[in-house]
């Protein structure tokens, strides 16, 4: 994360502080331009509410979200893939922002969340936001300390003064309430770029743990690679094949969609395997009510050695300064029902063979060919479950060739 400075230009220059009012919110400049933030300028949310600050994008509508527990509201608050979009002719761009981030006692502290500008399609800048909340957990009793701030700003200056068409992706971690775009130059919403729609659901994974930022996130590379419009609903710990996130990828227009099924099922060990083959069922019957002949492709879990042969629950703890996490599960029980990783892939590709006889828009892809053994050896997950930045961009990539290149993105 060296190459990301705090209120950063494209080009590494310096900036003064602004002047703030009362509220903590930057004044405007005279000759600069304010923009509320609304769902107009923002893509990858499903729904964007107000707040007494601005707005909160979230990832799965009000009536999931009254079904959800509040591990996963707080979750679908955290913008993974969500951005703002729009075309002007600016040199200067600012976010003001209320940030929201999470960090756990006696821990390595993790660097702040990154903010990243596209220009045209192209990466010109990333920045961190100053202020903000910091919600801190203690992971042994899972009890939280909130300690308040005040918004901060983002800032990228020096780009070209001609017209283009700007992006900002949001971090994929924390909670980010955006109060409002200040530019030296009009904006308006980008059009449609005509891309397809492609609607994944998957895990902490999806959601992009331990990826460098925002557009390094194995979906959000493997969206630039094939060219499509990302809508990511990866929820760390919560891709759990819950009825209300199918009828929410059931309502939302797709032109690909993508379920990533496994490693939560285990790790939370939250079901055994007549009980997860019919919530297969169930949650692929729910998008087909929705989406008869979208193209749904099943995805079985990455390799993951702690998970492999044995059940969960997973635990995490303190290891050498770093947080880990080991599987708690007897590996005898998988024969009686319990889930491990082998298990979900045997059955996965079994229900997805059974129901393409009938359905030719269901597609099947072992996880394993993303990221496998070879991989692992290569690229070590660093807590034991979730892939360091290099092995997003091998996801990422593998994802771009073996999925966008299979049947199922034809």
């Amino acid at each position: 994360m060296d190459d990301v400075a705090q209120n950063a230009s494209p080009d590494g220059s310096p900036h003064h502080s602004p002047r703030r009012g009362p509220d903590g919110v930057p004044d405007a400049a005279p000759g600069w331009t304010t923009t509320p933030v609304g769902p107009e300028l923002l893509r990858g949310a499903l729904e964007v509410a107000r707040t007494d600050r601005g707005v909160l994008p979230y990832r799965l509508p009000a009536r999931a979200r009254r079904q959800a527990p509040a591990d996963l509201t707080d979750v679908v608050a955290q913008p993974a893939g969500v951005r703002l979009a729009f075309r002007t002719r600016a040199t200067a761009v600012e976010l003001d922002v209320h940030a929201t981030t999470t960090v756990y006692r006696g821990a390595p502290q993790p660097p702040a969340p990154v903010y990243e500008l596209l220009v045209d399609g192209s990466p010109a800048g990333r920045a961190v936001a100053d202020g903000g909340d910091v919600r801190t957990v203690d992971i042994t009793t899972w009890s939280a300390e909130h300690t308040p701030g005040p918004p901060g700003t983002v800032r990228f200056t020096g780009l070209a003064a001609a017209e283009k068409d700007v992006e900002i992706w949001l971090p994929y971690r924390g909670v980010h309430e955006l109060i409002a775009l200040r530019t030296d130059a009009p904006v308006e919403p980008a059009p449609d770029p005509g891309r397809r729609v492609w609607l994944h659901h998957g895990s902490s994974i999806s959601h992009g743990s331990n990826a460098d930022g925002p557009t390094g996130t194995w979906p959000a590379l493997a969206a630039a690679r094939a060219g499509v419009e990302l809508v990511n609903l990866g929820f760390s710990g919560n891709a759990l094949l819950d009825p209300f996130t199918a009828r929410a990828m059931r309502d939302t227009p797709a032109d690909l969609i993508s379920l990533k099924i496994g490693i939560n099922l285990v790790n939370h060990d939250v079901m055994r395997l007549r009980a997860f083959t019919a919530a297969v069922h169930g949650f692929l019957d729910t998008l087909r009510e929705g989406h008869p002949t979208t193209p749904v492709l099943v995805v079985s879990p990455i390799h993951c050695p702690i998970h492999e042969d044995t059940p969960g629950p997973a635990a995490a703890a303190l290891r050498d300064g770093r947080l880990r996490f080991r599987a708690l599960g007897d590996p005898a029980e998988a024969a009686h029902g319990r889930l491990t990783l082998r298990v979900v892939r045997d059955e996965l590709a079994r229900i997805t063979a059974a129901r393409a006889a009938d359905d030719p828009h269901l597609h099947h892809l072992d996880g394993r060919a993303l990221y496998g053994e070879a991989d692992f050896a290569e690229f070590p997950l660093p807590d034991d479950l979730h892939p360091d930045a290099a092995g997003h961009r091998r996801i990422g990539e593998r994802f771009a060739d073996r999925a966008f290149g299979s049947a199922w993105a034809r």
